[in-house]
């Protein structure tokens, strides 16, 4: 049987700690994992003896001599920034996956919920993190087939929410046809069909509503919102749509009355969305001498449509297959996407390119500290955050970029002060370490 290790380096008290932390994980509860029933990969503390744990190359901001390990996770982990816990699943016997949370700032096991069956019994669910109002959630949802599955009605998408205070959990269940796109930027989850069509779960009451392209409330006079009409997610102000050109809110703000002075009022896109924010892509004013060469990027808003911060960038000589995803600093305050920087208190952007206008640089993580961290050479973030292309840290203090040695690992993310990075061991098991950052 497998076995999730937590390794803590610790001072002060470490014995003590530890039998705390062996009592929590071995006692014969057998909703918790334990005894007979016990989950593969049931997390343990290591004894002080074991000594720090594995030592990975990383940015110099961290340190490799302490921190905590764990073995044998799923291949997504989600973060309360506003808690410090880090949820990630393990999977138990006979198909079954539990949620399990660690405290960041020091590796101590948090709640961990009972195990669960879901739809797709073959693959970890997917992991997210929802907020709504003063509420938190960590969300795992599935998608899959009930019953014989030859008819639509058959398969369903299996939505788990778990209170990050204290890990209650209520299930919801939506029947679904066709590959769901789930948007969980708040307030509430926005399931998708890639398209015009949405059901909306509420993450508190766990009410779910439906709502049909027709009402969508298309702005008047804007022709293009219904060609390609998509639904990107919610802002507290409404559902956020798009079409082949401008983007609106559902009941709220239109696009062509918040655009970037210089640009094509009519000519904005949605390429990606954080809490809180869109990314948006416009073109420059028409006839102008940049409009045929140029786009500019902005960061909204998503309450108001306001721009925060904006950005040129050469257009790419084939347009991408997938636009790069926005990723938030966990205060809010800088925000990356493939080439593009933004530094949103301040009101700066940067776009990262060559002369020619070529982009080669992916940045995947970015911390309150102003550091982000990505690569060269590599396609999007996801091959740099997987040990692809070059490795580079970029300081927003100076906008400038610094390549790293190639073997250097990239964090996933950082919470606490505390940063996470994934591995994979010679037993192809995903391991995550957290590292706390120097100084």
């Amino acid at each position: 049987m497998r076995q999730k290790i937590v390794r803590l380096t610790l001072v002060g008290g470490v014995v003590f700690l530890a039998l705390l932390l062996l009592l929590a994980t071995c006692g014969g509860d057998p909703d918790r994992g334990d005894g007979k029933g016990a989950a593969k990969g049931t997390a343990e503390p290591a004894m002080p003896s074991a000594g720090p744990v594995t030592r990975l190359t990383v940015p110099p901001q961290y340190a490799t001599g302490r921190g905590w390990e764990i073995i044998g996770t799923s291949p997504d982990v989600a973060v309360s920034h506003a808690t410090g816990l880090l949820a990630y699943l393990e999977r138990s016997e006979g198909n079954r996956y539990r949620l399990r949370t660690v405290e960041a700032a020091t590796g101590e096991l948090g709640w961990r919920g009972k195990p669960w069956q879901q739809p797709d019994p073959l693959h970890y669910p997917k992991l997210a993190t929802v907020t709504k109002g003063d509420r938190q959630y960590f969300l795992t949802w599935s998608y899959g087939k009930v019953g014989d599955g030859l008819s639509p009605s058959s398969t369903f998408i299996a939505l788990d929410l778990y209170d990050v205070t204290n890990g209650n959990r209520q299930r919801v269940e939506v029947p679904w046809s066709g590959a769901p796109d789930v948007h969980t930027d708040g307030p509430d989850i926005v399931i998708s069909d890639a398209k015009a069509n949405s059901t909306l779960v509420d993450p508190v009451t766990g009410e779910v509503s439906e709502l049909a392209a027709d009402k969508l409330k298309y702005p008047k006079g804007c022709t293009a919102c219904k060609q390609l009409t998509e639904v990107h997610g919610q802002t507290v102000e409404g559902l956020l749509v798009g079409g082949a050109r401008e983007f609106w809110v559902r009941g709220g703000w239109f696009s062509r009355n918040v655009a970037p002075k210089g640009t094509d009022r009519g000519s904005g896109v949605v390429t990606s969305t954080a809490p809180g924010q869109v990314l948006a892509k416009w073109s420059p004013a028409k006839k102008t001498k940049r409009a045929a060469t140029h786009e500019l990027w902005a960061v909204h808003d998503a309450a108001t449509g306001e721009v925060l911060a904006s950005v040129e960038c050469h257009r790419p000589a084939i347009q991408p297959g997938r636009y790069p995803q926005a990723v938030l600093s966990p205060s809010g305050a800088y925000l990356v996407a493939g080439n593009l920087a933004f530094d949103l208190e301040a009101k700066q952007g940067r776009c990262f390119e060559d002369e020619d206008g070529a982009a080669h640089l992916s940045l995947a993580t970015v911390t309150d500290d102003g550091i982000a961290y990505g690569a060269e050479n590599a396609r999007d973030a996801s091959e740099a955050l997987s040990g692809g292309g070059i490795p580079v840290t970029m300081d927003f203090a100076t906008w400038s970029t610094e390549r790293l040695s190639r073997d250097v690992r990239l964090p996933d993310t950082e919470t606490t002060g505390v940063g996470v990075f994934r591995w994979t061991d010679r037993q192809d098991r995903d391991r995550l370490i957290g590292y706390p950052r120097t100084g």
